[in-house]
């Protein structure tokens, strides 16, 4: 239990904190310390819900999905493209639908 500690201090230490297992384990034998074996460190991080990005992350808001309600004709007006293929190979055409959203009748 002293040596989890010993190896989860040393890996929660500000040194080591943005540093993989490997790279802590190797850099600990530079200086001629051997706490214990990377997967080990791994073990003991993964035993306490560690085995993640340790370093504080920025999180993004949530953000709403936007809804468009028409509560009138022409009141909110939507597009789509789409590509239709021609009389002869490689001709290729862009049909562009401009819709009511309300009555769902082509506007242009």
């Amino acid at each position: 239990m002293r040596e989890q500690t010993a190896v989860l201090t040393q890996l929660q230490s500000a040194r080591f904190v943005d540093c993989a297992p490997a790279q802590v384990y190797a850099t600990l034998l530079e200086e001629d310390t051997y706490l214990c074996s990377p997967r080990t460190m791994y073990r003991i991080l993964a035993a306490y819900h560690q085995v993640r990005e340790r370093r504080a992350q920025r999180t993004h808001p949530t953000y709403a999905v936007p809804r468009l309600v028409a509560t009138q004709p022409n009141a909110v007006w939507t597009w789509d493209i789409t590509e239709r293929k021609g009389p002869h190979k490689g001709d290729h055409y862009k049909l562009y639908v401009v819709l009511d959203l309300y009555s769902r009748y082509v506007v242009g």
